[in-house]
């Protein structure tokens, strides 16, 4: 059995900064979002400014409404894999 060792060692990877973290914990928490439908009959998805109270942002439009929501939901579960992420590896399987 052949095993391929890495030669060079990374000892760390760029940090997220603080602004960072907070917009992936905003973006992770699915009531920042709302679905709006616009005069052509779509919806488009958006999401609460973080510094401004009644500000919202578009992110993006879609045919229908569990379509909206399905982005929303994918948004949010991408964000919070990002935060999870952020605590370092995670043993996924082990051997005996």
């Amino acid at each position: 059995m052949t095993l391929f060792y890495q030669t060079s060692t990374w000892s760390s990877q760029p940090q997220p900064t603080e602004k960072t973290l907070e917009t992936w914990k905003h973006a992770a928490d699915k009531s920042n979002w709302r679905i709006t439908q616009l005069p052509n009959g779509f919806f488009q998805t958006e999401i609460k400014h973080p510094d401004k109270e009644e500000s919202w942002q578009d992110v993006t439009r879609r045919e229908t409404i569990d379509g909206a929501e399905t982005a929303i939901n994918g948004s949010v579960d991408h964000y919070q894999r990002k935060l999870d992420y952020i605590s370092g590896p995670k043993v996924v399987k082990t051997f005996k």
